[in-house]
């Protein structure tokens, strides 16, 4: 099997960390680096639980640290939904090894240029480490060969009734990204929010004796109770759409749309402006909106991995 070389640029965040579980565990995809940036909470933490992460599969990829901050704001703290921690107040183990001394954007580079085209860069945070490679190397494109990112929605908000949380943590990198000449994939909320698992499910799938099933037992329960009080069925495990996706595109349906960002109004600031359901549309379809999956393919995916990481 030719495995699909990855890069997976995070800030975690709980569904992060399930989402690499996700991806170290799939057979078709091979993770060529990890890379941290500040958003579920800052860069020094993200840049942490990535190498407790990396601890918890007993895998030494490398991590890089980036961007401590947006491209043109100040950083807006989201601890708010997965704890101080970022990790629902899990317990791991300390990290016995520290983040490379590269910068994020130069790693991504290097490792895209390596790969000649193939890499296939998977954004689960706020995209500026992303926009920062874009514009430090402007020949970073013709390397890529997509980009698919978890962020955005054809609809609706979480973070404000307009923008999600991660296109709003700094829209102008989103902005440049989804302006960027790069094959992109956007699994925003439509998507993501089907995406979940439910009590019962979650529970079956923890209930294992193993370092992970106790990871996810313990951070876990603020996300399943925020969820619930959310009106969604279960914890949307929205970070692990893009890594399923790469895998197993089978599982999802969307539509090529044309989607830009919102920089400067006050009421839709961070907004993924898209023409999927207007009249008037943009003159070029830049995304592939992804807007479907099949739950219960995509919950059996995610137990697998779990109970036999």
């Amino acid at each position: 099997m030719n495995r699909i070389p990855v890069w997976i640029d995070c800030d975690p965040g709980v569904d992060d960390a399930v989402a690499m579980l996700l991806a170290n565990w799939l057979p078709e995809l091979d993770i060529v680096g990890i890379s941290t940036v500040a958003g579920n909470a800052t860069l020094p933490i993200t840049t942490e639980n990535a190498l407790k992460i990396c601890n918890l599969m007993k895998k030494n990829y490398p991590v890089f640290s980036g961007a401590d901050r947006p491209l043109m704001r100040e950083y807006e703290a989201g601890e708010s939904f997965h704890g101080p921690d970022g990790l629902g107040g899990a317990r791991l183990q300390e990290p016995s090894r520290r983040a490379e001394s590269l910068p994020a954007w130069d790693a991504i580079y290097e490792a895209a240029r390596q790969s000649e085209g193939r890499l296939e860069l998977i954004a689960l945070g706020p995209l500026t480490n992303i926009a920062i490679a874009l514009g430090k190397y402007p020949e970073l494109p013709r390397y890529l060969r997509r980009i698919v990112l978890m962020g955005g929605s054809a609809t609706r908000g979480n973070c404000t009734p307009a923008a999600e949380f991660n296109i709003h943590a700094d829209p102008e990198a989103a902005q440049a990204v989804f302006r960027s000449p790069v094959e992109k994939v956007m699994c925003g909320l439509e998507v993501t929010e089907q995406a979940y698992l439910t009590a019962g499910e979650l529970a079956a799938i923890t209930a294992h004796d193993s370092a992970v099933c106790r990871f996810l037992r313990e951070a876990t329960p603020m996300l399943q109770e925020k969820n619930t009080a959310a009106g969604l069925p279960g914890w949307a495990v929205h970070d692990a759409c893009p890594v399923a996706y790469i895998a197993h595109p089978e599982l999802f349906s969307g539509r090529e749309a044309g989607v830009f960002v919102e920089t400067r109004a006050e009421l839709t600031f961070g907004k993924t402006v898209t023409d999927l359901y207007s009249d008037k549309k943009f003159e070029e379809k830049n995304t592939f909106v992804v807007l479907d999956i099949d739950r219960p393919a995509f919950a059996a995916l995610l137990e697998r991995a779990v109970t036999k990481s």
